[in-house]
């Protein structure tokens, strides 16, 4: 299998991961310089994103991905200050999680795993790479490793957030956003390659598929 480009060359995601630890970060600042009120710390995040939301339409990004990141800010800031606790900024984003670990989980058992989704859309296969058993196997088992993402930030995030450690939980964030990202990238590629037979023709090329198709 020749293939010049791993998984973080076809998915990217490098920008965007590393702009979803603005706000949270900008948060927990916010929260200290304004003497652990939220309001300091919610007014903060949601300035940052909307920068960051500006910064992202002018580098080409699509208007309603930038939308869904204002909004989500917006909703953790809402919970943040119904609530009157600071953690809670943070529960979306632990939701978010493990609503994504169950989902992840199921789409590998029922034999529909989102990274062959996620990859074959990317390139403009459809469902072709289903009719491969090799290529369906390999991608069933790099799905575990994104499970197992999720499955970490959880282990990490709720202990954190049960402990009101919320200046802990905007360093987890950011520490556990891109560079776990970067790692999930590079084990489930390097667990897509093993998984595959010699001489398979790669992800762009599923078995049964005439090559240049």
């Amino acid at each position: 299998m020749a293939e010049p480009e791993s998984l973080a060359d076809l998915l990217g995601g490098r920008r965007a991961a590393l702009d979803a630890t603005v706000p949270p970060v900008v948060f927990v600042a916010g929260w200290l310089v304004g003497g652990r009120s939220i309001w300091w710390g919610a007014a903060a995040s949601l300035v940052a994103a909307l920068v960051v939301g500006v910064i992202r339409l002018r580098n080409g990004d699509k208007p309603r991905a930038v939308l869904v990141g204002l909004l989500g800010v917006a909703v953790a800031a809402i919970v943040a200050l119904r609530t009157g606790r600071a953690e809670d900024f943070f529960l979306l984003q632990i939701a978010s999680n493990a609503a994504s670990a169950l989902a992840w989980a199921v789409s590998i058992v029922v034999r529909w795993p989102f990274l062959g989704i996620i990859v074959g859309a990317v390139l403009g296969q459809k469902t072709r790479w289903r009719r491969d058993p090799a290529l369906l196997r390999a991608y069933m088992r790099g799905s575990w490793v994104w499970v197992l993402q999720y499955v970490i930030r959880l282990a990490i995030f709720i202990p954190l957030w049960a402990a009101h450690a919320v200046v802990a939980l905007g360093v987890a964030r950011a520490v556990l956003t891109w560079p776990l990202v970067a790692a999930c990238l590079a084990v489930s590629w390097w667990v897509i390659r093993k998984s595959l037979p010699a001489g398979h023709p790669g992800l762009r090329h599923p078995a049964g598929d005439k090559v240049g198709s």
